[in-house]
């Protein structure tokens, strides 16, 4: 009896974490819903990408099918239909960004290169830095949008950071700190800090808006996270790390102290499995694209 107890338990174990809620020390999550598909019933294909506006724009880099979705998420609600943006300059889009205008930037995996489209996701250019000095070829990892629509390009060519405005015109660089590991994402808070997550290390560095160079926020965050991919952060300024490996997320303080975490890998709603980009506006959401579950999950952040 014991062994078929200890049996049903471990083939059932996600159970042992709640649906409803997630808590962690200071922060508490509620599963809202979970979109699987277009209006037309086409299934999202291993999407990496999530972007979201503070009103009611967002936009799904849905990869596996070579298309962007753009839906209305208004008062924690879908509302009825989608817009399919599938274009012949997009082959593989893997990562999306919305400014405060409304236009959809977003990241092609095959090309490295960034896209620029209006918020109806009609295209308008490639987005091209200018006035660069260098000339090395830039390898675009990832990117991020300021709330004053400048642009931050995750350089792993030349192991920088470059900071442009909204046309691409170069306003400033910082080169990688020493003896990083693999860096795969960035975000730019509130204050104008640049945050750079080191998956290999599991480590979080910082800039601050006048730093020349980067410094580390945490130490090595391993205990809690096994390969953590994307970030960004909520109207607090706290950090919400995505775990891929771990399929999970992790909740830093600005401070780098660790907070608590949401879900664990699993299929069912709440669940992830290896999660890529995550999204949160001011309103206490969070939109995480839950990439091999196929699938984008909505929670509600409660304070």
């Amino acid at each position: 009896m014991l062994k078929t107890l200890i049996k049903i338990l471990v083939m059932l174990n996600i159970a042992w974490i709640p649906i409803g809620s997630f808590s962690a020390d200071v922060v508490k999550f509620r599963h809202i819903l979970s979109i699987y598909s277009d209006e037309n019933g086409v299934g999202l294909k291993q999407p990496e990408g999530v972007a979201c506006s503070q009103e009611s724009l967002l936009i799904v880099a849905d990869t596996g099918n070579g298309r962007l979705l753009r839906y209305t998420f208004r008062d924690r609600t879908l509302e009825p239909g989608s817009i399919e943006i599938k274009l012949p300059q997009l082959m593989y889009p893997i990562k999306a960004e919305i400014n405060s205008k409304n236009e959809i930037y977003v990241l092609d995996g095959k090309q490295r290169r960034i896209l620029c489209l209006t918020a109806e996701g009609e295209f308008k250019r490639y987005f091209q830095p200018r006035g660069i000095s260098s000339s090395a070829p830039i390898v675009s990892k990832s990117f991020t949008i300021d709330r004053h629509d400048n642009i931050y390009i995750l350089d792993i060519l030349s192991k920088r950071v470059i900071a442009l405005n909204s046309q691409g015109e170069y306003r400033r660089h910082i080169n990688f700190p020493k003896d990083y590991g693999f860096f795969s994402d960035l975000v730019v808070d509130y204050k104008g800090t640049i945050i750079l997550i080191d998956s290999t290390k599991a480590m979080v560095y910082s800039a601050s808006k006048n730093a020349t160079g980067f410094s580390p926020l945490t130490e090595n965050l391993k205990q809690f996270m096994r390969f953590p991919t994307s970030l960004d952060t909520d109207k607090r300024g706290r950090i919400n790390l995505v775990d891929r490996n771990g399929s999970k997320i992790i909740i830093l303080g600005q401070d780098g102290s660790f907070l608590g975490r949401l879900s664990a890998m699993g299929w069912r709603e709440g669940f992830l499995n290896y999660p890529s980009q995550l999204c949160l506006n001011n309103k206490g959401e969070i939109f995480i694209a839950d990439t091999n579950n196929n699938r984008i999950q909505i929670f509600a952040v409660v304070e």
